[in-house]
């Protein structure tokens, strides 16, 4: 029953190391979670807000902190200053002990900081973040639900969002977009 529960979690794990991001995965797996492994901060933010990625949800990030271009720390500030993903926890993963680091990424926001290598005993570390995920969105959803007077299906306003989300959170990136009418009264 345990592990019915717990394999409808998604985690998104990233890491520029292969061998490190092979070792996250099988340990998640493991867990009955649900992977998607990305090499880059910006390819996890890419997936966060693809249109394609719709309809798999996100429960937690974890994410190595130093990384090429974008790192950890980096892409936890970009998901905590995002009204859309702000609600997914995101766990980091370091080799280095550096108290002011740690400090630093709790305090931006980050739910845990695991030292690597990470072990099969820290993936319980990850259940009471994604209970809290779960609880969160829950009562989002019935919030939306009780509030909700505007006419708009539920895939147009995910597209508003998803569209407010890729601009807020990649506005270096111009892609074309079809534009469409959409009133909202």
């Amino acid at each position: 029953m345990a592990i019915a529960a717990e394999s409808q979690f998604h985690v998104l794990a990233v890491d520029d190391s292969l061998m490190d991001r092979k070792l996250i995965e099988k340990l998640l797996k493991v867990s009955s979670f649900h992977v998607t492994t990305v090499d880059s901060g910006s390819k996890a933010l890419e997936f966060l807000v693809s249109p394609d990625q719709q309809e798999i949800e996100v429960n937690l990030i974890i994410t190595d902190y130093c990384m090429p271009g974008m790192t950890g720390y980096d892409l936890l500030k970009k998901i905590k200053e995002s009204s859309y993903l702000k609600d997914i926890p995101v766990v980091i993963m370091s080799s280095e002990n550096v108290p002011s680091r740690i400090n630093r990424c709790l305090e931006e926001g980050a739910e845990e900081f695991f030292l690597k290598p990470v072990q099969l005993s820290d993936m319980s570390r990850l259940r009471p973040h994604l209970m809290k995920s779960k609880s969160r969105e829950e009562k989002s959803n019935e919030d939306e639900d009780s509030s909700s007077t505007e006419s708009v299906t539920s895939k147009e306003s995910s597209s508003i969002k998803r569209k407010a989300t890729d601009e807020e959170i990649l506005p270096e990136k111009t892609r074309p977009r079809l534009s469409t009418s959409l009133t909202i009264e």
